[in-house]
């Protein structure tokens, strides 16, 4: 299991006893909206070190085109992958093992970061 089965699992066994209907429709939104700050903090993060560098490796079009695909095939793998047989197996391995339950406020405050991250890396560029 990876780190963000047990993310998906902690928003997902939060949600799931106010809203017993979109629990799972919240907690997948999240894990693609948390990898896709990540992604867009990776790349960032090495649009500034290339042009530190005097490296010219993608103009900035076709790396703004790159991420909105990358988001896109993100978003629709996690709705894959966690609407079906990996969230029974995700839900049955919890279950088993001790629960690691996070902070529901430090779980939103995470996207929150990594973006204000995000910001203070572009201010750079």
């Amino acid at each position: 299991m990876t780190i963000f089965d047990i993310l998906f699992y902690n928003i997902f066994s939060h949600f799931k006893t106010k809203y017993k209907q979109k629990a799972n429709t919240i907690a997948v939104l999240y894990i693609s909206v948390l990898q896709c700050l990540l992604l867009l903090l990776l790349g960032v993060f090495f649009a500034v070190f290339f042009r530190k560098m005097h490296v010219d490796a993608m103009a900035k079009d076709n790396a703004w085109i790159v991420f909105v695909l990358i988001s896109g095939f993100l978003f629709f793998k996690n709705w894959m992958q966690y609407t079906g047989k990996r969230r029974m197996m995700v839900n049955a391995k919890m279950i088993k093992k001790k629960k690691v339950l996070y902070s529901i406020w430090l779980l939103w405050v995470l996207p929150v970061a990594v973006l204000g991250l995000v910001y203070v890396l572009f201010q750079a560029y």
